[in-house]
Parts: structure tokens; C-alpha cells; sequence
């Protein structure tokens, strides 16, 4: 942690990992995003898995091994599961360990049957994951848009990874934000009830806690704003004054409206990430669209 963050911090513009927005404040602050008004995505995703649950279910077929990459809440791996036909078992990956044993668990108790397992890792480096038992499919399960976080040949290389896990007879069921107005974008990231910024901020109080850093986090302001030319939405931390930081025994200087650059959510439009997943090598098999036309799942296979 602290490597990547020093080399962050050091670079032009500066940058902080996204990945480590998700401490147990931080995981419990996305959650209550997830709830604002103006945060469409997870209504409209799950919304979507609602109404084609059975569809899915259908395409995966009886006897599967889910597995979620950041499993959050698992709210979404809840309605999939609950659809499934006998699932094999569910393999929960997270790096927050202690909010993916509580979830792990919860569902231990909910769905006596099957078999869960955590798997506490970093889901775009290779984790192994339980050998299964039966003949059914391998599926990954990636919700909530988090593939618009990787530039586009990140998300490629995400992609490729996916398909050592899942096999080459196994699928990918994928949430993506789509390209919609500016207006309800920029309302989604910047929250009035100031949520989304306490989100942005939780990360420095996180390198205050767990790497001794001294970010005062009075002399910072969250900032997002969608980048057309980019199709992504910039999430930003902004100095307020002139000021230093000490972090790991160095001293890190900040200008005034100096910006910590934090987050990029990708839009796509359908065909767009369908082009994306085939340079990746996956063919999708099928697609669901809300009715509001703000988000998109997908269901990619490895081609063959």
C-alpha cells in the first residue's frame, strides 16, 4: 500500500488508488451512495437483474460456480442467486477482509445449500479460487459499473484475467454505465447530502490511520465532474491552501487547488463495450438494457 501511494503521490498530476476507497468506513459510505437519489446506477441495476433474473438463470444453467469480484453488499448476487437453479456454490472476492466476512457469512445462513467461500485478494492480480465439483458453468459476477474505474486497456486486461478464472466454457455477467445526459451524471458524483465527498475524503483518513500519514482532511474538497471528451466521470481531491503532508517519512507538498486525481467512472455505449469485450476476447452472448436507457448487463463468453 504504502509503495503505491508514495509513487502516487510523487507523480504529475498526483493520484491515489481508487482500490483503497474501500476500508470498512469506506465500504459502509458506498453503500449509503448507493441509496442517495441522485445515484441512478444501482437502481437501475438492480432493477434490471430483477426483471431478468430468469433470463439469466436460463443462460447459466443448473449446477454453477459464482464467483463476485468486489462483493460489496452482494445485494445483486442475492437476486442472481436466488434465480439460479441449485447453484454449486458463490466465492466472494474483496480486499476489505473484514466486510467480505461479514457479507460471506449473512449469506452462509441465507442460503443454507450452498457452499460460500471468501477470498480476500486484490480481484485484478490472480487469485485461486475452490476447484468445483460438478459440470456446470464457472460465472464471474462484476456489478455496479466498477469497470468503468480501468482505463480502456485496463478493463482489457481485466478482462483477459477474467478468463483464467472462469475457463474457457465459462462467462462473464457484467453491469455498465452507459453514456446518458451530463446533468444526471454530475448530480450521481457530487450528492447534496455531501456523501460522495466524504467518500473521497475517507480515503486520506485512511493513509492517516493505517500508514501514520498527517492529511488534514479541513484542507481538501471533493470535486467531480463528467470529461466528455473522455466519456468518464473525474473524481478529484483539491487542495485548499498551500500545505505539506508528511507520509512515510517524506514530505509531500501541495499549491493551492492542487488536485489528488482519485477516480475515473468510463462510460460506454452498448456497442462500445461489446467492441471492448471482444478485443479482450470475449463474444456477448446477450445484452439487457434498462428502460430509462441509463445502464447495461452483459453476458460475455470466452470465444472460441
Amino acid at each position: 500500500m504504502l509503495a503505491e501511494v508514495r509513487a502516487g503521490l510523487l507523480s504529475t498530476p498526483k493520484t491515489l488508488p481508487c482500490k483503497y476507497f474501500y476500508d470498512e468506513r469506506g465500504s459502509d459510505l458506498f453503500q449509503k451512495i448507493c441509496d442517495l437519489p441522485e445515484y441512478y446506477p444501482t437502481r437501475a441495476e438492480t432493477g434490471l437483474l430483477k426483471s431478468m433474473a430468469g433470463e439469466i438463470a436460463e443462460l447459466i444453467g443448473p449446477g454453477c460456480q459464482m464467483i463476485e469480484y468486489g462483493c460489496g453488499s452482494s445485494e445483486k448476487m442475492r437476486i442472481v442467486l436466488s434465480a439460479l437453479i441449485e447453484p454449486e456454490s458463490f466465492t466472494a472476492v474483496d480486499i476489505s477482509k473484514e466486510h467480505l466476512l461479514v457479507v460471506t457469512e449473512a449469506l452462509s445462513l441465507e442460503y443454507p445449500d450452498l457452499m460460500v467461500h471468501a477470498v480476500s485478494a486484490d480481484f485484478v492480480r490472480p487469485f485461486a479460487v475452490p476447484a468445483m465439483v460438478g459440470t456446470g458453468l464457472r460465472v464471474g459476477f462484476f456489478p455496479g459499473s466498477t469497470i468503468g474505474n480501468f482505463t480502456h486497456e485496463g478493463a482489457i486486461e481485466f478482462l483477459i484475467g477474467t478468463k483464467e478464472v472462469v475457463g474457457p466454457n465459462g462467462a462473464m455477467l457484467i453491469g455498465v454505465d452507459l453514456k446518458k445526459d451530463e446533468r444526471i451524471l454530475h448530480a450521481a458524483y457530487n450528492d447534496s447530502q455531501g456523501v460522495t465527498a466524504a467518500f473521497n475524503l475517507n480515503l486520506l483518513a485512511r493513509l492517516n490511520r493505517e500508514l501514520g500519514a498527517t492529511f488534514d482532511l479541513c484542507h481538501f474538497r471533493h470535486d467531480a465532474f463528467y470529461n466528455a471528451e473522455r466519456s468518464r466521470i473525474e473524481m478529484y481531491l483539491v487542495s485548499l491552501s498551500e500545505q505539506t503532508v508528511t507520509l512515510g517519512g517524506e514530505v509531500f507538498s501541495f499549491q493551492k487547488d492542487e488536485t489528488i486525481h482519485t477516480e475515473n467512472s468510463y462510460k460506454y455505449s452498448p456497442g462500445e463495450f461489446r467492441a471492448l469485450a471482444a478485443r479482450a476476447g470475449y463474444k456477448t452472448t446477450m445484452t439487457w438494457i434498462d428502460t430509462n436507457s441509463l445502464f447495461g448487463i452483459y453476458f460475455l463468453q470466452p470465444q472460441t
